[in-house]
């Protein structure tokens, strides 16, 4: 049985990442996890590491999007990502954390990109 949440949730990382490539930035990772958590998209901007939380809402009952990106979801974020710059042998890369949010209660949908967030 599909999830419709993964089905949602699929569909906005796919439309950021299609915002984040329009503007010049390059997705080099999906769906990212390990042991510590999970990242929606990691990209890059020029030499700088971007890892990307993706929100989305149908509606606005429970806010904006960017509203549920909280402190403690940050530093998660945060921490998965020296995870993956060790992993990848980049850890003396600037890095940083973005937010798109995505509300699809307007036709077309908006997307927001937060640079720098954390």
């Amino acid at each position: 049985m599909v999830d419709a949440r993964r089905v949602f949730g699929n569909s906005a990382e796919e439309l950021a990442a299609d915002f984040l490539i329009k503007a010049g930035l390059t997705i080099i990772e999906r769906q990212y996890s390990n042991k510590l958590g999970e990242i929606d998209l990691i990209a890059m901007d020029g030499c700088e590491v971007v890892f990307v939380e993706v929100k989305a809402r149908k509606t606005t009952e429970f806010g904006y999007p960017e509203e549920a990106v909280t402190p403690n979801k940050l530093r998660k974020i945060g921490n998965t990502g020296l995870v993956y710059l060790r992993r990848e042998g980049l850890e003396s890369a600037d890095y940083r954390i973005d937010v798109v949010a995505i509300e699809f209660y307007v036709d077309p949908p908006k997307v927001t990109h937060l640079k720098g967030v954390y």
